[in-house]
């Protein structure tokens, strides 16, 4: 997918783990998981107000849209 959460760099950039930002945030564990590990297909934009507040970033620093395509290598017989 093109569009990638960075919430683990970001969490790594501050010291933080999941529960310090499930405590600082309010949000489920479960979605601070997923985007944690890039494995969301949507994201709220209250997420994103409350990560955004927390890190004090812009929702560029959140989440990235990368255009990059992924090249398949098949190896003929």
């Amino acid at each position: 997918m093109p569009i990638r959460s960075k919430l683990s760099i970001l969490m790594g950039t501050h010291r933080y783990n999941m529960q310090d930002v499930f405590e600082k945030t309010g949000l489920a564990r479960t979605t601070i998981a997923n985007l944690y590990h890039d494995r969301t297909q949507r994201i709220d934009y209250d997420t994103l107000d409350k990560l955004c507040k927390l890190f004090d970033c812009s929702v560029g620093d959140v989440i990235e849209f990368s255009n990059d395509r992924a090249v398949i290598v098949v190896a003929s017989e």
